[in-house]
């Protein structure tokens, strides 16, 4: 019933969809039912009619900072990367949750306008950004935010968010404590800069990322959250771990706080070297570990 009301509705979908080619880490099992709407509307219809159901839903940008469990996932997973629009009004950047952060800085590079150059780079979606508060080199998302088009599933409004609303922390925003609330698309507010100097910056910060991160292999980014006066990566190189490996998952021996896909890893194998590593370095600093990775499975998330 719910794919024949999916096909009246014209949304895309796909059975048995394979997790792993969508995610950066190049891991998870087969997801029920996988979703692909292309704009607001039908990402509305789509959440309604799951709810209707009683079907478990998860949504998902990108996927660059998600570990997909592995076998079998039940439910609707709902993908955004088709919902890419943008437009500019002034130094007002809008754009819907599924479009490209790093798409998005060079719109606005290409423009002339500041305030995006640390997302430039970062993987992840509009949608994801702002449901994490994205960040990097000292910036984050909450720092050029104006609003975001937000969608309650539970009471099925749309209605704006401004940034107090966001409830912005490290890596934390509302839509982490309030079940239902789903990012449809955010503004930013930007300004007039030197095109060279935005250019410039972007590709210092690209550079950076480059020398420093495991671009050569998969992996979902920073695996840990920064512990309040430590960084993660020291902590764990200072445990002995670079390159420290369970299965197919490591280590980065180029950067400590990345765990890596050597190929072949499971979501078993993430786990149980996460779990390893916040042993490791409670044992010798007294710190535990906070992951920053969402994982979506059938236990937990």
């Amino acid at each position: 019933m719910i794919k024949a009301l999916l096909k009246q509705a014209g949304i895309g979908f796909e059975e048995n969809y394979p997790l792993a080619k969508h995610s950066s880490f190049k891991i998870g099992g087969e997801a029920e039912l996988a979703l692909f709407p292309e704009n607001e509307k039908m990402l509305v219809d789509a959440l309604n009619l799951l709810k209707e159901n009683k079907v478990r839903t998860e949504i998902i940008g990108n996927a660059s900072n998600v570990l997909f469990g592995d076998g079998v996932l039940n439910g609707a997973f709902v993908f955004t990367t088709k919902m890419t629009d943008c437009s500019f009004s002034g130094e007002i950047l809008s754009a819907s949750c599924g479009a490209s952060l790093t798409a998005m800085a060079k719109k606005a590079a290409d423009r002339g306008l500041s305030g995006l150059e640390f997302a430039y780079g970062i993987p992840g979606s509009i949608g994801g950004a702002v449901y994490m508060n994205a960040g990097a080199y000292g910036s984050c998302v909450s720092e050029v935010l104006l609003s975001s088009r937000v969608f309650d599933v539970n009471s099925g409004e749309i209605f704006e968010l401004d940034p107090t609303g966001h409830k912005f922390d490290y890596r934390k925003s509302v839509f982490m404590e309030r079940e239902g609330l789903v990012c449809l698309g955010a503004s930013f507010g930007l300004c007039v800069d030197n095109k060279e100097a935005i250019c410039g910056k972007m590709n210092e910060f690209m550079a950076s990322r480059k020398a420093k991160q495991p671009l050569e292999y998969a992996n979902a980014g920073s695996y840990f959250k920064r512990p309040e006066g430590y960084f993660a990566g020291k902590l764990i190189e200072d445990c002995g771990l670079k390159g420290f490996s369970i299965g197919g998952a490591a280590v980065s021996s180029k950067h400590a706080g990345f765990i890596i896909n050597l190929g072949g890893a499971t979501a078993s194998d993430v786990m149980a070297l996460e779990e390893e590593i916040k042993c490791k370095v409670f044992e010798r600093f007294g710190v535990m570990l906070e992951r920053e990775v969402r994982i979506i499975s059938n236990e937990r998330k």
